[in-house]
Parts: C-alpha cells; structure tokens; sequence
C-alpha cells in the first residue's frame, strides 16, 4: 500500500480527525470520571477510619495528647467535607456521561471510515456518502452533550497512534483502499485479538474486586464474633465492603465481560468463515460480508457499553454524597439573601433616621439662631448703635445734598462771569461781587 502524503484523501482526512478528536476526548474524560470517583470512594473509607481513630484515641497518651486529637478531629471534619466537593464537581460536570457520547461518535466515524474503505471503494459517490455520514455523526454527538461541544482540537498525526502505525508497511496506513485480506488482517482480525487481551484484564480485575468483597466481609463477621474493643473496627470493613461494591458496579465488569465474550465469539465465526474460503471464494461478495458483519459487531458492542455504563452512572448516582456541599451552597445562598436584605433594610433604616436627625438639627440650630438675632437686635446695645448709624447716614445725605446745591451754585457763576477775565487789572467791585456769589458751606476752613 502507498504511505505517501500525497495520497490522502481529503474526506478522510478530515474522517480521521474528527475520529481522533473524539476518540482523545472520551479517553481523557474517561480518565478524569474514574480517578474522581477513586477519590470519592477512598475519602469515604477514610471518613470511616478516622471516625474510629477519633474515637479510641487515648486522651492521656504522653505524646502529643492534645495536637494528636485536634489533627484527628480535623481530618474527620474535613474528610467528608472533600468527599462530598468531588461529587458535588463530578455530579455536575460528569452526569450526563459526555465521553460516552464521544466514544460513539468515534466508533461510528471508524465504522464509516472502514465501510467507505472497502464496500464502496468502487463506488463514485462514496465522498458524499461519507461527508453526509460525519455531518449526520457530528449533529449526534452535539445533541448527545446537550449543546455544549467542548472538545480539544486533535492536533497530531492521522491515523492515531498507538492504534494506527502510518509508518509501519505492515500496518493499516488509514487512507488506502482494501481488499478483502486487508481488511481481515487491520480491522477483524486486530479487534479479534484486542478483545480476547481486554477480557482477560477486566475478568482479573471482576476476581480481584469480589475476593477484596468476601475477604472484607469475612473480616468484619471475625471481628463481630471476637467483640470487645475491635467490634467498633466492623464499622470500617463494612465501608470498605461497600465502596468495593460502589466501585464494582461502576466499572459493570460482569457486563463488560458478558459483552466482549459475546464480541469475541461472533468475530471468531466471521474469521473462522473467511479463513476456511479459497482464494477463488474470496470475492468482492464475500468481501462486503465480512465489512458488514464485523462492523455490525463492533457497533452492537459499542451500543451495549454505552448503555451498560449509562445504567451504571444512573445506578450510582452521586446526589447522595454531594448531598453535603449542595446543602451548604444552597443555605449559603439562602444566608447571602437574607444577609442582602438586612443590609438594605439596616442602610435604608439608618439613612432614614440620620435625615430625620440632621433636619431636626438644623431645624434646632436656625430657630435658636433666629432667637439669638431677635434677642441681640432688642437689646440697648444694638439699638444705640442703630440709632448712630441711622444720623449717620442722615448727616451724610445732607452734606451730599449741599454738595449737589453747590455744584449748581458754581455752575451759575460760571456762566455770569464767563466774559470776566480775573487779572491785576480787574476792577475790585467785580471781585467784590463775584466773591459774594460764592456759596456759604459748613465745611471747616483751613
């Protein structure tokens, strides 16, 4: 098959990088969902273990007695505190299962992917097929996390590694046409072998998680039956006990292994069918029933998961361990409300009695300053000196008075001895006259 770039088809470019966009964000949310909830399930254990230390803790011990019961007490409070703030977040951004609905949408785009690859290699208008097929796919996986499409942009080389090797000539390099051993070899016979390794890994896991399940429960009847001071430790094997069973119907492994089982058999039936054809056999007919019947497997698997983890996540669901911190936060909002108002009514009551008393005071202050001046402007004191501004201004009208009278006066000489020239020469009967013209004032002379 041809590896180089120049090949690629842009359809399926842009095919696999909608398949790795999606395939990478079902895998890092699937990540984020299982290490939260380990969390949660490993804080309520240790809620319980420190519960219990808190309570046998001896009060006399000579070492650190009093910071060793605080440090307890502390942990204990703030152990479910922590627990139920991770279901709280996990319960809010993790319910609706959104990296399922990724996983789908990956696993159908590959379906698609592998279908335009072979049954319609021949095909002239397979590019629309699948342009129509990822639009169909992407407006699903929009639906599916309810309007809220946020992904990373996949960035890196197509086909995905590991799971895809461009560079390897013995591996499927994602963009070239198949035939029929091609296709059994990258795809049947790769998700044949990928299924009989993950079974083996979750059944391990199933055993491991039920004998953690009787062995805690074997413990916890020992200690009952023994009583005294470890009765109280049953306390503790019966959380552990729980949270197994919490975590095992998580991960659903029973139905994880019944649903790979069942995968691995009818693959195997396919396989055992397509290795027993001659080569004559191996038509085209053969070809696309080979496609369809595996990538009709493939995608029943994926439909089973998605629902078994669905039920899985409604199962357990996390309302209950966040019931703590929802309570908080909403009597927090109920405080903060109530807390509003008081501090409205309390500025508006106090606004409200400050005018009052500011105007009262005022009101005070101008009355007892209009009874000052009323007061001040009766007494003897000020009446004098009333009356001495009164003849002052009385005297002062009169001299302007006289003033204006002389102005006039002056005037009228000016106009009688207007053709008289005062020199040596004049006559003194004229100075005699004209000096008596002039007006008599009271001004002092000198």
């Amino acid at each position: 098959m041809e590896t180089k770039n120049e090949n690629k088809t842009p359809i399926l470019e842009v095919a696999w990088r909608k398949f790795a966009m999606y395939d990478d964000t079902s895998v890092k949310r699937t990540a984020s969902f299982i290490n939260l909830r380990r969390w949660i399930v490993t804080l309520g254990v240790m809620a319980t273990l420190l519960s219990i230390l808190t309570t046998i803790y001896p009060k006399d011990s000579a070492i650190f007695p009093a910071i060793g019961a605080l440090i307890l007490k502390y942990l204990l409070v703030a152990t479910p505190i922590l627990a139920s703030l991770l279901a709280a977040y996990t319960n809010e951004f993790f319910s609706t299962g959104d990296w399922l609905v990724a996983r789908a949408g990956a696993e159908e785009v590959l379906k698609d992917i592998y279908l335009y690859r072979t049954v319609l290699k021949k095909n002239p208008k397979r590019r629309e097929w699948l342009e129509r097929r990822l639009e169909k796919v992407q407006r699903s996986v929009y639906r599916g996390m309810n309007g809220e499409l946020v992904m990373d942009t996949f960035k890196g080389e197509v086909p995905p590694a590991p799971r895809f090797s461009p560079g390897d000539s013995n591996s499927d390099n994602g963009f070239d046409d198949l035939i029929g051993e091609q296709y059994f070899k990258y795809r049947l016979e790769n998700e044949l072998n990928w299924h009989i390794r993950k079974i083996t890994v979750k059944q391990r896991e199933r055993t491991r998680v039920q004998l953690l399940i009787y062995t805690s429960g074997a413990v916890g009847a020992v200690l009952a039956a023994i009583g005294d001071g470890l009765t109280i430790w049953v306390a503790l094997t019966a959380a552990f006990t729980s949270a197994l069973l919490g975590w095992q119907q998580l991960k659903n492994l029973e139905l994880v292994v019944r649903n790979y089982s069942k995968v691995i058999m009818e693959l195997g039936i396919i396989a055992d069918h397509w290795k027993n054809l001659e080569a004559e056999e191996r038509t085209q007919t053969e070809v696309n029933r080979m496609v369809r019947g595996t990538e009709d497997i493939l995608w029943s698997r994926n439909v089973e998961y998605i629902k078994s983890m669905q039920e899985a996540l409604k199962d357990s669901s996390l309302d209950e361990e966040a019931r703590l911190i929802n309570n908080v936060i909403e009597e927090q909002r109920e405080a903060d409300a109530r807390f509003r108002k008081s501090l409205t009514d309390s500025i508006t009551g106090q606004t409200e009695e400050a005018l009052e008393k500011v105007t009262d005071d005022l009101s005070d202050q101008f009355e007892e300053i209009l009874g000052t001046l009323a007061e001040e402007a009766s007494s003897d004191v000020v009446q004098a000196e009333l009356a001495s501004m009164r003849e002052a201004l009385q005297d002062f009208a009169a001299k302007m008075v006289q003033r204006f009278d002389l102005s006039n006066s002056l005037q009228k000489i000016a106009d009688d001895y207007k053709e008289v020239t005062v020199t040596g020469e004049t006559p003194r009967g004229v100075l005699n006259n004209l000096l008596a013209s002039y007006p008599k004032t009271n001004d002092v002379k000198g």
